[in-house]
């Protein structure tokens, strides 16, 4: 797209418990909450259940630095629509293997079309970008892009705070604000 990429090896590591391993054989993808039909889904069912999407999307971390990459991933849109959303969805919640946790509203996901990416430049994720699934939380500050996700909760509880927002960061994570 004639945008010069970042390469995976700049980021920082700065997650709560260091990288994660994730056995892809017992790995499973829950998607739960809010929703008519609940998914548990094996690393290859999400791959092969949707449509992949190419995004190059700029992730912006609070300390500083910032990444331009090429993320591989599939739409949240899609995933959450499958499991037929109830009216009183607002939030999705991400629980990541580490216990780490992290929200986003239901209405930006989808205004923004947020990805749950499983390549990074072309590249399936390693432990230490978060294999299987990252959020590309596009927008947002870097603490909500989620690694490692292995549930995905539709919520209507909208006061939701993660791991560092019940820190004082902000819920909404907005880089403009």
């Amino acid at each position: 797209q004639g945008k010069k990429l970042s390469s995976v090896n700049d980021f920082r590591e700065n997650s709560i418990k260091g990288p994660q391993k994730v056995d892809i054989k017992k790995y499973r993808l829950e998607i739960f909450g809010n929703i008519e039909k609940p998914l548990n889904l094996s690393y290859e069912e999400a791959l092969s259940g949707f449509k992949p999407v190419k995004k190059v999307i700029r992730m912006n971390c609070v300390e500083g630095w910032e990444l331009d990459l090429l993320w591989d991933g599939l739409r949240l849109k899609d995933i959450l629509n499958s499991a037929g959303l109830k009216p009183n969805g607002k939030t999705v919640i991400f629980h990541s293997v580490d216990g780490y946790s992290t929200s986003i509203e239901l209405d930006y996901i989808f205004k923004h079309d947020l990805l749950l990416a499983y390549k990074i430049n072309g590249l399936v994720l390693s432990p230490e970008r978060g294999f299987p699934f990252q959020v590309a939380a596009e927008g947002k500050w870097g603490y909500k892009w989620a690694k490692w996700v292995q549930k995905i909760e539709v919520s209507g509880n909208s006061s939701f705070k993660g791991y560092w927002e019940e820190r004082g960061y902000n819920k909404k994570g907005d880089i403009s604000g």
